[in-house]
């Protein structure tokens, strides 16, 4: 037991000679002060991630049960279907809108007309497709100069 009360008290005077000498006591104090407080600052920033990361996997979680319950939403109509996709598709300036034309048929959304170049051709079958209601695609666009493709049915 005596032995463990000079251990202690060995380190007490070392403790305090170390933070109150004269000439470094002061910048040690300090060092130790900002060392401490950096430690805290630093495990609040933890805690707050991690209670962040748990937040959000909750939120994410109680998402997926009020999707479960959610109604799927129904098939639109053709004439709104072809509409969505021309509001879409019309967007981009570039699109000559008085050359295309959209028809829209059990969700099969069909597009006729003459495209200035094949890169749009590809860039409107992609955007057409991803349209809410859009089942499939149709093209039968061309290109200026070429006969236009026929409905292959």
């Amino acid at each position: 037991m005596r032995r463990k009360g000079l251990v202690r008290g060995l380190l007490l005077g070392w403790a305090l000679a170390f933070f109150f000498d004269p000439r470094l006591g002061r910048r040690r104090r300090a060092v130790g002060r900002d060392w401490t407080a950096a430690r805290i600052r630093g495990g609040i920033r933890r805690l707050h991630r991690r209670l962040r990361y748990f937040g959000s996997q909750a939120n994410g979680r109680w998402r997926r049960l009020r999707h479960r319950s959610e109604p799927a939403r129904e098939q639109p109509d053709d004439a709104t279907l072809s509409r969505k996709v021309e509001s879409e598709l019309f967007r981009d300036r570039e699109v000559p809108k008085g050359q295309i034309l959209v028809n829209a048929e059990r969700g099969v959304v069909f597009l006729r007309g003459e495209v200035p170049s094949e890169l749009m051709v590809d860039t409107l079958v992609a955007r057409t497709r991803e349209v809410q209601g859009v089942l499939a695609v149709e093209s039968l666009l061309h290109l200026p100069g070429e006969d236009a493709p026929t409905k292959q049915r």
